[in-house]
């Protein structure tokens, strides 16, 4: 049984794996060939397929059913039961269907045949039934036996098996402590089996520390492991440390459990007994729970052939243990829990609730059980976590395996930190005020003289600074990350509600926030700071804050986001804060007058060209009104109500307006202003549509000349004003000029601004005509159809600019004599051309 094809395929969920591994041992030392994947596939093997090669092939295929195994949420299970089913209804297929858990088989593929279980038998029963159900559909049984470590039988306790042979399935080592298993544990297979791959390697010494913030479920993790795999230990101890004083005595009980040393034997004696004997053992488990820094824990660490499990909130296990971080469930993970203890709760209200917690455990299991106990609608829970997280994450039990509710975590470390190290307490509140994403450090370090003391004095000094933020970590309150520190929003949400200085703290954070602005929202070399910023300014909550300087900031944080092609994202953001504004501070208030003007631009963006037009019209009566002709807001304002009337075709009205605005921005601003040169330009687009190509050209080519000076080639105002005078150029018969230049702006705006940005589809599009009036069709005809599928993934089928592709594609394609395809799209955008 040396092929591939006659290798027993072991077919088994993550939860299920000491099974497996199980099963695959016995069926090896029976002399049969196995594939599992655990221990045959390579790392980085594509499961999905190395999975759908497996159930393809005619090879003896052993199925371990279990609840986890028959749940029709497992990913690509409808595929796998597809396959099973090909099986299961061929006589020759060498299926082989075993029962691990106690399931209803009644129902669906597996209820015609009768399947025998594993599980709850004497171990040698156990070892009878997997091979006589393996003999049963392979004939011939393999002449020779092999050799390997046994695992042990994963199924009910028994009693301990000779040392010379492998435990029995099932059986909890003699010498055990473990806390009571927790029956809702749910998800983390792949987290449990990477570790106990990583503990079983094969090192003289395996350690592994899993840390993480409070809430995330270490110890339920650590204490899943001991229970899933005691099989494999003659040994398990469980030992509390967040009181390392205490260590040495947990210790010491272990020394005497084992029958090391006499009762009442000093602690320092036992504990050195104790090493001695783990020095010569093997299969011992010792985990230590909640140790608070690795110097509280190295004292005590045994050596030997055993595993070292260590849980905590600190990160740093360097020269102790290998640090894995534990973090938030995966969001199925989140759902997979709300489902089996909510059944009636439907996958949006799961999501939805699972996304509010940011699917911390401590959090999600808090939840589960008030909305079991009280019915509360999903809703109402949602709307009262948004208002009161501090006093709903600390009602009532905490569930099982967590000893107090969130709330009571966070506030319990947060008192501590603060008592131990001020500066790290002041951290951790600002902190709180930004949202859920890397907190850069450099939003602090900037400006230290912002900061209360004696943390500014901290900031001031890099090094000083980093100890700061990692005391953070250490406390379990934060992640550190090479972009920054990361709170939990629910973390963050609990100490904001507590905070013992809520207006100092804010104020604080608001003012670094604005200190931290870029100085320009529209170039792109600011683009990748906005972004950092922008969850952090909208955590602020700049829609209730009484900073004009923040509300200012704002501002330019949602222009940025137009400047970038997001205009979508941009119009919900920009509708809140104006509604808010204009209901806290007036519709005259200037942030509220930025943010109408604003959302009058992002309108546009979107093809809302009426809506754009009266957000506008409204703008530019109060900027007169307030500031009178020739302010530079009014004038920002009568740019903007120019454009719309533009985009709406009323290109007379747009010019007269361009042209009195240039007129006014040249007095009063000079003729290298930027915004007089963008007064220039539309006043060219104006003059374009009315047919006076010459006036438009000279203008367009002045603008380009100084912008190229003043900002250089790759600004984008610069190449706006070389994308237009390339118009002007083809308006004038210059189609090889127009070509050329336009040939150059799209590289430029594909390499500055990406290839979805509306400007770099534009360029597209005007390239694709320069080369359809040169003859070049083939060439056009692909850019149009590119620039079409962008727009209409982006923008949608109605939008004007998604139109206008259209048309130039269909105008392309009669040129190419394919006038059945052209009609076709004229058919269906005829409506929007």
């Amino acid at each position: 049984m040396d092929g591939v094809a006659d290798r027993i395929f072991i077919s088994h969920t993550g939860k299920d794996r000491a099974w497996a591994e199980w099963a695959r041992w016995h069926l090896e030392k029976a002399g049969y060939a196995t594939e599992l994947d655990s221990v045959d596939w390579a790392p980085g093997t594509n499961f999905m397929e190395a999975m759908n090669t497996a159930l393809r092939r005619d090879n003896p295929l052993l199925v371990l059913l279990s609840a986890t195994y028959l749940n029709p949420e497992r990913p690509n299970t409808d595929h796998w039961t597809t396959r099973l089913a090909q099986r299961r209804n061929d006589p020759d297929a060498k299926l082989i269907p075993l029962r691990v858990e106690n399931v209803d088989l009644h129902d669906g593929l597996w209820a015609p045949i009768v399947i025998p279980s594993l599980f709850d038998l004497d171990p040698d029963q156990a070892v009878v039934l997997l091979l006589d159900a393996v003999r049963q559909v392979i004939e011939s049984a393999p002449a020779t036996a092999r050799s390997a470590v046994p695992p042990a039988f994963p199924g009910r306790t028994a009693p301990s098996a000779p040392a010379d042979g492998p435990r029995p399935p099932g059986s909890m080592p003699a010498v055990w402590n473990l806390p009571r298993r927790n029956p809702g544990f749910t998800g983390r297979d792949d987290m449990l089996n990477r570790l106990h791959d990583t503990l079983s390697n094969g090192r003289p010494v395996a350690v592994q520390a899993l840390h993480g913030m409070g809430g995330v479920g270490k110890t339920q993790l650590a204490l899943e492991y001991g229970h899933r795999f005691a099989g494999e230990y003659d040994l398990v101890w469980w030992i509390p440390s967040e009181q390392p004083e205490l260590i040495g005595d947990h210790l010491a009980a272990l020394a005497e459990k084992l029958r090391l040393v006499p009762a009442g034997t000093a602690t320092p004696d036992a504990v050195e007994a104790l090493r001695d004997h783990l020095r010569q053992s093997g299969r011992w488990l010792l985990l230590f729970d909640n140790v608070e820094a690795r110097e509280d824990l190295s004292p005590w660490l045994p050596v030997g052939p055993g595993h070292l499990l260590i849980t905590s909130r600190n990160p740093n296990w360097i020269g102790i243990a290998d640090a894995v971080d534990v973090n938030v469930f995966a969001r199925s993970e989140s759902v997979e829990l709300l489902r089996t203890h909510l059944p009636r709760i439907t996958d949006h209200d799961a999501d939805l609730l699972a996304e509010a917690l940011g699917d911390l455990p401590l959090a999600v299991g808090q939840a589960v059980d008030l909305l079991a106990e009280t019915s509360t609608p999903v809703k109402d829970y949602l709307d009262d976590l948004a208002v009161h997280t501090a006093e709903l994450m600390g009602e009532g039990r905490p569930p099982v395996g967590y000893p107090v509710p969130l709330a009571a975590t966070v506030a319990l470390t947060a008192d501590r930190l603060c008592a131990t190290d001020p500066a790290a307490g002041h951290l951790l509140y600002l902190c709180a005020r930004f949202g859920p994403e890397p907190i850069p450090a450099d939003l602090f370090t900037a400006r230290p003289d912002l900061l209360p003391e004696p943390l500014g004095t901290i900031a001031g000094k890099p090094m000083a600074f980093r100890r700061i933020e990692a005391q953070l970590g250490r406390y379990g309150l934060a992640r550190l990350t090479d972009t920054g520190l990361i709170l939990h929003r629910l973390v963050q949400a609990v100490l904001r509600d507590t905070d013992p200085d809520p207006a100092g703290h804010r104020d604080t954070a608001e003012r670094l926030l604005v200190a931290a602005r870029p100085d320009d929202g529209t170039h792109p070399q600011w683009w990748t700071r906005w972004s950092v910023l922008l969850p952090h300014i909208l955590a602020a909550d700049p829609a209730t804050t009484d900073s004009h300087s923040l509300r200012d900031t704002t501002n330019s944080a949602v222009w940025h986001l137009i400047a970038r092609g997001d205009a979508g994202t941009a119009l919900p953001l920009a509708e809140h804060l104006r509604h808010s504004w204009s209901r806290r501070y007036g519709p005259d208030d200037q942030a509220t007058l930025s943010i109408s003007e604003i959302l009058a631009n992002i309108h546009n963006e979107l093809g809302n060209y009426q809506k754009a037009h009266d957000l506008s019209q409204d703008s530019l009566a109060r900027e007169r009104r307030l500031h009178g002709d020739d302010h530079p807001r009014t004038l920002t304002a009568a740019t903007n109500l120019a454009n719309d009337l533009y985009r709406l075709g009323n290109f007379e009205q747009a010019r007269a307006l361009d042209e009195d605005t240039l007129t006014r921005r040249r007095r009063t601003l000079g003729d290298d202003h930027r915004d007089t040169l963008a007064s220039a330009g539309n006043l060219a687009d104006d003059l374009r549509r009315l047919g006076e190509h010459e006036r438009a050209w000279r203008l367009d080519e002045d603008a380009l000349a100084r912008r190229q000076r003043i900002l250089g080639d790759d600004h984008p105002d610069t190449l706006m004003s070389a994308s237009n005078l390339a118009v002007d150029l083809r308006q004038l018969g210059q189609h090889e000029r127009a070509r050329q230049l336009d040939e150059d702006t799209l590289t430029r705006r594909q390499r500055i601004l990406g290839d979805d940005h509306p400007h770099t589809l534009r360029s597209a599009n005007n390239l694709a005509i320069d080369l359809r009036q040169l003859g070049q069709h083939e060439r056009a005809r692909q850019l149009s159809e590119d620039a079409l599928t962008r727009r209409q993934r982006i923008l949608g089928d109605d939008h004007p600019d998604t139109r206008r592709s259209a048309h130039d594609l269909a105008n392309t394609l009669d040129a190419l004599g394919r006038p059945n395809e052209a009609e076709e799209l004229r058919k269906r955008f005829g409506r929007r051309l």
